[in-house]
């Protein structure tokens, strides 16, 4: 097993290239990526036996940006008159695990194999659990990940529950609430499950909290906050939706999302502004600095060009600010699923 297959955003191979080549610099590992324009995968091959793996442990999943999912692995060729068997003795060189996840590109193509991938998973499930190479109740062993490319060739790869996303490909099944007023609600939610430990809802975001969203209308983020039962300070110059703003939860300033102060510290921030991504890392790092708020999200919309470049300094930027102002924070980014040509940022006051 010496490589690493690396699921991304179609168009973003570059990024999630370039962020695993400098962790590996960083860990002494040597190693290169292999990409193809609009795969949405990245392989990452490392020569020396071992060292794959070591690089996977070595990384917190949780501080990669661009990948959104990954496994340790290797390709195996399979037979159209047979593809369960390949993938059986490829499974006796790896670890026991504990679930299989069928997986595909998250692109056209890969959405092509739907109909195979429906079809491998039943008789995949009982061969895996007939050799014990699979074990669904020991939820402590690692993920088997089987990637097709196409119906001849499979990336047969493990990860670890406590080292990687906790769905398929990275992709969390959500769907838009019929209330929200747009789509966009979705962004903050997959957010929170990205970000926030399930078992930490409720403290951090329970009932009675204040929240501000700057640049809220028509209100899809201001929604979710709305939802949690927060009061809500929603400050955008353009009209906001009528059921929210019925709610008696609201209060909508209508102002500048960059020049808007509250009067006492909140307990959230969040912001989707359409601005220039270093714009974005200041009125974040003011918020925390200035002490405007105990938790913020937010979103940095990302140039054509030198994007993974653009995401590093702006965190810097943050890093720079805090360290200045003596405050201890978690600092995380990811492009998440909902995100486009973007990043998400979290930031949370250490108390």
């Amino acid at each position: 097993m010496q490589e690493l297959l690396l699921h991304c955003r179609p168009g973003f191979e570059g990024e999630a290239a370039a962020e695993m080549q400098e962790l590996a610099n960083e860990q002494g590992i040597a190693g290169y990526p292999v990409t193809r324009d609009g795969s949405a995968l990245v392989r990452f091959v490392c020569p020396e036996t071992g060292d794959a793996e070591q690089l996977m442990r070595a990384i917190d999943f949780q501080q990669l940006i661009f990948v959104r999912q990954w496994a340790l692995g290797s390709w195996v060729d399979l037979d159209p008159e047979d593809r369960v068997s390949p993938i059986i003795t490829a499974c006796a060189q790896g670890p026991i695990a504990s679930l299989i996840w069928l997986e595909t590109a998250d692109t056209n193509d890969g959405k092509a194999l739907a109909a195979l991938t429906k079809k491998l998973k039943g008789p995949l499930e009982r061969a895996l659990t007939k050799t014990r190479f699979v074990r669904p109740n020991k939820t402590e062993l690692p993920r088997l990940h089987l990637c097709f490319e196409s119906g001849q060739k499979v990336f047969v790869g493990w990860s670890w529950a406590d080292n990687g996303a906790p769905w398929p490909m990275g992709i969390p099944r959500l769907r838009v609430p019929k209330e929200a007023p747009s789509r966009s609600t979705l962004k903050l939610e997959e957010a929170w499950h990205h970000f926030i430990p399930r078992d930490d809802w409720d403290v951090r975001l329970k009932a009675g909290m204040t929240a501000v969203d700057l640049g809220a209308a028509p209100g899809g983020w201001t929604w979710q906050l709305v939802n949690r039962l927060m009061k809500v300070i929603a400050v955008d110059n353009g009209p906001m939706d009528r059921r929210l703003m019925d709610s008696g939860q609201v209060e909508h300033v209508q102002a500048d999302g960059y020049m808007y102060k509250p009067k006492r510290t909140v307990d959230w921030m969040v912001c989707d502004i359409v601005d220039k991504p270093a714009r974005s890392s200041a009125l974040a790092a003011k918020w925390i600095t200035q002490k405007l708020c105990r938790e913020l999200i937010i979103n940095f919309k990302l140039p054509m060009k030198q994007r993974y470049p653009e995401v590093v300094q702006c965190l810097a930027h943050i890093q720079d600010a805090l360290e200045a102002a003596g405050i201890r924070a978690e600092v995380a980014c990811k492009q998440l699923y909902t995100d486009r040509e973007e990043v998400t940022c979290h930031i949370r006051v250490l108390r």
